[in-house]
């Protein structure tokens, strides 16, 4: 049976995902040049390698290929997360089911699958401080977060959040009282975090998809906090 190249591209969105780890994988990412620079793993150097094999004969639009990476970094995610925290933020029914069964919340919104299944969100409190990590691998919700960052899948995170989450917290420029409890949250497989952030003061006004824009990724899992927009513009 002959496969025609949109079902192979539909098919390729590991691969397109793993690639754009490679591109980045060869750069420190921004703002954390000392911690997580990487160097490109095995399997990364041989998803290049396929790529550019496939691209060669023909079988492979580029272009195709960078469409999945937009979608999945910018469209997936994390956009589809800042919503879902938006409307935990305005609407309070929404919260206490999204606390309770965060798969079947995100449902209700359209979200759902690669990573989206067996979804837990975590709530922010200001006694209470939420981070995620995944030590084995990087199981992450890509339903609601898009892709990975580099980072995130790095051993130095990997292993050193679950050891001293508030330095990991402070390299990332959050300093957390001490008063502050901070909770790690191990994903797998069969389970994913996703935090949801405090709503920062100053918002009350602010319409859903006011508050949606400012939630960043790096929020939802727990490594920054949500910043009020400032006067005349955004945070």
């Amino acid at each position: 049976m002959k496969t025609s190249r949109r079902d192979f591209i539909a098919k390729s969105g590991a691969a397109a995902a793993a690639m754009h780890d490679l591109a980045h994988a060869q750069a420190p990412d921004q703002g954390h040049e000392h911690e997580h620079s990487l160097v490109p793993s095995d399997p990364a150097l041989r998803v290049k390698s396929l790529e550019s094999l496939l691209v060669e004969k023909g079988l492979v639009d580029p272009a195709a290929l960078d469409a999945l990476v937009d979608t999945y970094e910018h469209k997936i995610g994390p956009r589809n997360g800042a919503q879902v925290v938006a409307r935990a933020w305005v609407d309070s029914g929404f919260k206490q089911r999204l606390l309770a069964d965060g798969t079947a919340a995100i449902a209700e919104l359209g979200f759902g699958g690669r990573g989206g299944d067996y979804l837990q969100v975590v709530e922010n409190t200001p006694s209470v401080h939420n981070l995620v990590v995944c030590t084995l691998c990087s199981c992450y919700p890509w339903a609601v977060l898009g892709l990975p960052p580099i980072w995130y899948k790095s051993a130095a995170y990997r292993s050193r959040v679950v050891i001293d989450p508030r330095g990991v917290l402070r390299e990332f420029g959050l300093e957390l009282p001490k008063d502050v409890e901070v909770r790690v949250h191990d994903s797998t497989a069969e389970l994913r975090y996703l935090v949801l952030p405090e709503r920062p003061a100053g918002t009350e006004k602010l319409k859903e998809e006011e508050l949606a824009a400012l939630v960043t990724r790096d929020a939802m899992i727990g490594v920054a906090k949500v910043a009020a927009p400032k006067p005349g513009g955004r945070a």
